[in-house]
């Protein structure tokens, strides 16, 4: 399986702090935002990833991420020059995917939960069509909404309802088999003018092919997309790392503790943070 990050767009709802720079590459606490989602697809085993952003940030991305040999992946990059929506980010990449199957996770979405890593690589094991994660919200109207039926099966999922047939949201985080590429090219742009991600995912809907795994309370996922939710995300990573002495998304360690990388590379990344905590952290978790 190949992976996608979509770090495009303009990000206007973070302006002015996003004005020079792409809000996928603003901190959340202690990390580039883009750490996040990256660490998703690490620890669900991807290790071809391709990022999608703008022509203005292409540079950055690259400077900060370079090829992905350091932590023991490949990283390509594509650009997005018109934001034309999410599902065009398999017709962007169609060459990148091949005749692979294909996660895809939105730039700005963090997750943080007991045995992620586990819960993901079964997906990816178990996929048959494709796969998204509802997550209960108390505000719905703002997100891709899934109803379902008494057996807990997905049976519609509506855009941005006024009147939502349930609270659990899709997240922005998905797993398609290789008919992703073909279906989003059939997509007719939204009122919008985009390629809605809610439209790919009831083409699956109406086949019999979605899947709907459903992030109990247990599980945290944060969309960092105004001035306040990347703020609460910031609180929320600093509490966490605080009370358990772990830093959450270090790609370096997920790196290291999936296998990617062996101790001694673990250790050279380290010297580039030989003058603050995180490099500490890296060295300790070498030893």
């Amino acid at each position: 399986m190949k992976g996608i990050i979509l770090a495009g767009g303009a990000g206007t709802r973070l302006y002015p702090a996003s004005l020079p720079i792409s809000k996928i590459l603003l901190p959340v606490y202690d990390k580039p935002m883009i750490y996040y989602p990256l660490t998703t697809l690490l620890l669900a085993g991807v290790k071809e990833i391709l990022i999608i952003t703008n022509p203005d940030d292409y540079d950055n991305f690259r400077k900060l991420l370079g090829d992905g040999s350091q932590i023991g992946v490949k990283i390509e990059y594509a650009i997005q020059f018109v934001p034309r929506g999410i599902a065009e980010s398999f017709i962007i990449g169609e060459e990148f995917i091949e005749d692979e199957s294909v996660a895809l996770i939105l730039g700005d979405n963090i997750f943080h939960g007991p045995e992620f890593s586990t819960k993901l690589q079964n997906v990816i094991k178990n996929l048959n069509g494709a796969t998204v994660f509802g997550y209960m919200v108390k505000d719905p109207q703002r997100f891709g909404v899934v109803e379902f039926d008494k057996n807990k099966k997905a049976i519609s999922i509506e855009e941005k309802p006024q009147n939502p047939k349930s609270k659990y949201a899709v997240t922005g985080l998905y797993f398609y088999d290789n008919n992703v590429v073909r279906y989003a090219k059939e997509l007719h742009p939204s009122k919008r003018g985009e390629l809605e991600i809610t439209d790919l995912n009831n083409i699956y809907l109406k086949k019999g092919s979605l899947n709907v795994e459903i992030l109990d309370r247990g599980f945290a996922w944060l969309d960092t997309g105004t001035h306040q939710s990347l703020l609460q995300a910031s609180n929320f990573i600093q509490s966490m790392e605080l009370n358990t002495g772990t830093k959450i998304a270090s790609i370096e360690e997920t790196a290291y503790k999936m296998g990617y990388i062996n101790k001694d590379q673990l250790l050279d990344l380290s010297k580039k943070y030989d003058k603050n905590e995180y490099g500490e952290y890296l060295k300790s978790i070498a030893d």
